[in-house]
This record gives C-alpha cells, structure tokens and sequence, in this order.
C-alpha cells in the first residue's frame, strides 16, 4: 500500500469511498453499543437482578474495556496486517454483543461489556491509519473524519433507535443488533479494505516508541484536558437541561439528538479545516470549546438558547477529533496504529476525569452552571498543552534549519 506521505490521486484505490464507509460502519456499531447501556439501565438491572447504580458499572466496565484494550491490542497485533486486525477487532466486537445479549449474571454481563470494549479504540486508531493511507497526503484528516462519523450519528440515530428496541421487546435485543451490524461491518471490511502488507521493520518495538517521543504525549494531554471540558458538561446533561431549561425527561431525547447533529457536523468540519492548517484547527477548536462552555450555563435557562448552546458544544468539540488522530499520526512516526489508538483511551479518561469534576462542584452546592464553567476552565488547559507543542515544533525546526546551515 502506498504510505500517505506519497499517495497522490493516482494511487488512491478504486473502493476508498467504499472502504472509508466500511470503517464507519463499524464506528456507528460501536457507538451504538457504547451509549445504549446508557439509555437502558432500569431494564438492564431488573434483567440480571441488580440496582440501577450497580448498573452503572456495566458502563465503567465497558470504558475499561477501551482503556486497557487500545494500547494493548495495537502493540501486541504490530506485526499483523491491518485489514487481518479489523476484521479480528470486528469479530471479538461481535462475540462481546452476543454475549451481553445472552448474559444472565451481573458479572457475566460486566464480562462481557468489558470484552465488546477491548476493540474500541484499536478499531478506530488501526482505521485511522488504515484510511488515511488510502487517499492524497492533502486528504488525510478528511478520511479521518468520513470514519470517525459513525460516532455521532449514532447518537442521532443508532441509539434512538435501539433503545426503543430495548423498551418494546427486551435489553437483550439492541446488543443483537449491534452484533448484526458488527458482522456486516466485518463482511464491508473483508470486500472493501485493500490488505495492508506489515513492513519488516515493524513491531512491537517500533509501535511503542511512539511512546518516547514528548510530542505523542502532548497530543495526548491535549485530548484528556480539553475533551474532558466537553464531558464535565455533557455527564450532567439531563439534569441541566430539565432543571435550568425546563425540558421534561421525554424531552430530554432532543438534547441528546441535537447534540448528535452538532457532533456530526463538527467532525465533517474539522476533517477539512485539519486538512487546510492542523494546528490551526486544533487551536481554534479548543477557543470555540472554552467560549461555548464559557457562555453555556447561562444559554441553559431558556429552551431554544439551550438547544443552540448544545449544538455548539457537539460541534466545537468535535471540530477537534480529525486533528487531534491527525495530529497524533504525526508525531508517532514508526508507531502510528498505537499513538491513533491511544487516542479512544485519551478520550475515555477525560469522560471520567470531567465527570469526576463536575460532580465536584455539584456536589460542593453550585448549581448546574458551574460543570460547564469547570469544563471552560479545563478547555482553556488543553489550548495551553496544545500552544506549547506547538512551540516544540516551531524549535524542532529552527534547531534543524540551523544544522543545516552549519
């Protein structure tokens, strides 16, 4: 396969577009299955006999699951071909759905979320690299974006519509469906993905040593502080939007949709701002993130401002997704699939640690307003980690220009 750094119009394959909407299908399977526990929580526990705040430890295992299973999964399979770890990502995605389908236990259902989680993040970073090498270098953050898409709309549409499933005829069902999509994602990706030969200077090895390079780690910080801005807001959403904006809980379900649409949005746009100017983007992403957070809690006191201001949140944050996996690919050099990886562990961390934070304030007595001023606070800390990287680079190239001159 041609490297990205080379490809030029000539040598993108005839099924890109196929390809990339392979890879998006199984973007949308796992967001589907990562939020639809979500929705489905009364019925889960009074499935396996459990309370809804025990529930609640089934997402935890899931994100767990991602967490450990990202980097793990991207250093020890190095040395397999990336088409060949899709398809066997997809397929353990598929047996973790069955087997929450068909778990009948507490800790056989926490088993297996916790499995369906493994290939999250090795999913998307693998795709990342996957599709990016399949277009022109000027192209690169567009293929990331066209695959990242399946997350939010599934939020729009995935979970919705699963989690009607889950009410009418049972908890079970929604994961089923989810593994018919993974199967089909894995039968998209077998047909459309062309092999991906494994360089003999890959391995192990050289997937980790993405991780001694500072600005891998930067890119990383970047991710946990400034997403997690988005997610100390986006944790309470529900309660803010009903105690502030008056929305009732039925309701609630077109919050959830607008965000989704906003997500969507942001993640087309930030694919090609990215391509245009990466750091650029990247900056300006983190600003629109701390002035939407900055100026949400008081949007959030009437409907129709409270819906704009979700709106801007989903599509600011995302703005960042295709220039952050971009960006990380960058500076990775030999370790790409582990850095685009490590990514889905980033934003996963930064989900606890803003939901973490925000519950601080809460429970300290600040009213709803404060989450999303906590998470401005926190955005303003990502724009910071990213301008300082910014600055490695500016000296990486000067001390290089000057050698060079010597």
């Amino acid at each position: 396969m041609t490297d990205a750094a080379t490809a030029d119009d000539r040598t993108v394959p005839r099924h890109t577009g196929l390809a990339l909407f392979a890879l998006a299908t199984g973007g949308f399977a796992i967001g589907t299955t990562e939020f639809v526990t979500m929705g489905l929580l009364p019925q889960i526990a009074d499935g396996v006999g459990i309370s809804i705040p025990t529930a609640g430890h089934v997402i935890s295992a899931y994100a767990i699951g991602v967490v450990v299973g990202a980097p793990v999964i991207a250093a020890l399979g190095a040395r397999i071909g990336r088409k060949r770890m899709l398809l066997g990502l997809m397929a353990m995605f598929v047996v973790g759905n069955v087997l929450s389908a068909v778990a009948n236990s507490y800790e056989l259902l926490m088993a297996a979320r916790f499995l369906t989680g493994l290939p999250h993040g090795a999913f998307f970073g693998i795709g990342a690299v996957v599709g990016t090498s399949m277009v022109a270098v000027n192209r690169r953050a567009w293929a990331v974006s066209m695959i990242m898409v399946g997350l939010p709309v599934a939020n729009i549409v995935g979970v919705p519509a699963t989690t009607l499933l889950g009410q009418e005829f049972g908890w079970q069902v929604p994961f089923l469906a989810v593994g018919v999509l993974g199967l089909l994602t894995l039968v998209a990706v077998w047909f459309w993905v062309t092999p991906q030969p494994v360089g003999t200077d890959t391995n192990v090895r050289s997937e980790l040593s993405a991780l001694a390079r500072p600005q891998v780690w930067m890119a990383l910080l970047v991710g946990m502080v400034g997403f997690g801005g988005m997610f100390a807001t986006y944790s309470y959403i529900t309660p803010t939007m009903t105690e502030l904006a008056g929305f009732s809980e039925a309701a609630v379900t077109i919050v959830l949709a607008t965000y989704g649409v906003g997500m969507t949005c942001g993640t087309l746009i930030g694919g090609r701002l990215a391509d245009r100017a990466l750091m650029p983007s990247l900056y300006g992403g983190l600003i629109a993130v701390t002035v939407v957070l900055g100026v949400f809690g008081w949007m959030a006191h009437t409907k129709p401002t409270a819906l704009i201001a979700v709106f801007l949140m989903g599509c600011s944050a995302s703005i960042l997704i295709p220039a952050l996996q971009t960006r990380l690919m960058d500076v990775a050099h030999e370790g790409q699939s582990l850095a685009a990886s490590l990514n889905h562990s980033t934003l996963n961390i930064a989900n606890a640690l803003g939901a973490w934070l925000g519950s601080l304030v809460l429970s300290a007595g600040y009213g709803y307003e404060w989450p999303s001023r906590v998470g401005a606070a926190l955005a303003v800390a990502g724009l910071l980690f990213a301008v300082i990287s910014g600055q490695m680079d500016r000296r990486t190239a000067k001390s290089g220009a000057n050698q060079v001159n010597a």
